[in-house]
């Protein structure tokens, strides 16, 4: 039985996300793994990828064989370059975490209340008001 070790597809339509499983070689993309060993999300900036080291360098080392796709991600991780014992590559790049939006009074804004908003009444209500308080006095 050949083992690959291959990218099992998940998510909607149009965000894809991948799972890294060992698989045999024989079932579908999306199919029966026989273990999960990473995740894989293409779409998110930078891209997130974590990979379990102790299990594809296990797997590597019984014969498995990463597909195209997973290959290079085991190249920018540095597992292949462990596997082959070739010098491992420059970091990945991390995310850096979101600041929190300056808040109103860092701004510079004052809490000096402006006054309540106050509509204006239309002309023509004002007219029917005293018409109806006439018609109420002269009955």
């Amino acid at each position: 039985m050949a083992v690959k070790i291959k990218l099992k597809r998940l998510g909607k339509i149009r965000s894809p996300h991948y799972r890294i499983v060992v698989a045999d070689s024989r079932t579908r993309r999306d199919g029966r793994a026989i273990e999960e060993i990473g995740k894989y999300h293409p779409t998110y900036n930078p891209s997130v990828i974590e990979v379990d080291e102790e299990r594809v360098a296990y797997w590597l080392g019984v014969g498995a064989q990463p597909t195209e796709p997973v290959l290079a991600i085991l190249k920018k991780t540095g597992d292949w370059q462990k596997f082959k014992g070739e010098p491992a590559p420059a970091p990945l790049l991390v995310a850096q975490p979101k600041s929190a939006r300056p808040s109103f009074e860092a701004l510079g804004g004052d809490d000096e209340g402006k006054g309540e908003a106050i509509t204006q009444k239309k002309k023509a209500d004002k007219k029917d008001e005293a018409a109806a308080e006439s018609e109420s006095t002269e009955a």
